[in-house]
């Protein structure tokens, strides 16, 4: 099969029909073999109802449905389990996405040697202030802690190679960040393509102010498993140790200082520098253990060693 396109959605009952006859119309024009995997999101307009008369009139049409709203992220993992085709591509159900650039992002992935395309929206139909300067400066931030230098890596138009979403797992919402856990898995021809956006023709965005606090802190979240999430002792052992060493530092000056140079100064309880070594050293105690157990975790984990063999003889 050459192509798989996977389109989450919620409550997107009125683009859906049209969204299809575009589709299967490019498809057959290229003549592609394909599969259509829509996953509803726990819709509750007749989008499931669409979604099975078309797959009544179309064999390339699949449908999943859940059983409630768990987010776009779990649409697309699933998703990436039961697509079968060379090249996987991901698309909105809303009509933002333009089914036209099939075919180009299909020869990226498939003749080109590219493992992951991601859709740049140059020019949006959004909000000025609700969407796009928040979305621009969401990107500048994922662009200097991934190193992906990426315009737009939350556009739902993106291209992949089979493989590669075998090889990942997209949990919580981090669906935003399919190519940076793309690179962390170690898959480097990473690039962006130009497409055309349009401005949404039915219902409204499901998305909220929200979706960027949560964009931030999954970005912190991905930053640091990248960096640590296999040697946690390298992150908290080491802050263990400097806080430590800061609090051991006053102690010893507050001893040698009542021993020896002002016997008869005030109580060591007194002085406030007693209670930052105190505090340094029970944090630093606590950081260093944090990162034992942390690597500990690690060592009895079962899957910590899942690796791909690139090649076999």
């Amino acid at each position: 099969m050459d192509i798989s396109l996977i389109i989450p959605l919620l409550n997107e009952d009125e683009s859906l029909k049209e969204l299809h006859t575009w589709i299967a119309s490019v498809m057959q024009t290229h003549n592609y073999s394909y599969e259509i995997l829509f996953i509803d999101d726990g819709s509750t307009d007749n989008s499931w109802e669409v979604i099975n008369t078309l797959s009544q009139e179309d064999n390339n049409v699949k449908g999943f449905k859940f059983l409630r709203n768990y987010g776009k992220s779990q649409a697309l993992h699933l998703g990436f389990s039961k697509a079968k085709g060379d090249v996987v591509i991901t698309m909105d159900a809303d009509l933002q996405d333009n089914p036209e650039e099939i075919p180009e992002l299909y020869d990226l992935i498939a003749n080109q040697g590219f493992d992951l395309i991601s859709g740049w929206k140059k020019k949006r139909y959004d909000a000025v202030f609700a969407k796009n300067i928040p979305s621009k400066l969401f990107n500048w931030c994922a662009r200097k802690t991934s190193g992906l230098k990426l315009h737009d890596f939350n556009c739902g138009l993106k291209a992949y190679k089979n493989e590669v979403v075998k090889n990942i797992d997209v949990y919580g919402e981090m669906h935003r960040y399919i190519p940076v856990l793309a690179k962390n898995a170690g898959y480097r021809k990473i690039d962006e393509k130009v497409v055309q956006h349009q401005a949404r023709k039915y219902g409204k965005t499901k998305f909220g102010m929200d979706r960027f606090i949560n964009g931030f802190l999954d970005l912190l979240t991905i930053s640091f498993l990248s960096k640590f999430g296999k040697q946690p002792m390298h992150l908290f052992g080491a802050l263990g140790s400097l806080l430590f060493l800061i609090g051991f530092i006053f102690a010893f000056y507050l001893g040698i200082d009542k021993l020896i140079l002002n016997p008869t100064n005030r109580l060591i309880t007194q002085r406030p520098q007693f209670y930052i070594s105190l505090v340094s050293m029970i944090i630093g105690s606590q950081l260093f253990i944090a990162g034992f157990l942390g690597e500990l975790v690690l060592r009895n984990n079962k899957n910590q060693d899942r690796y791909k063999v690139e090649e076999e003889l």
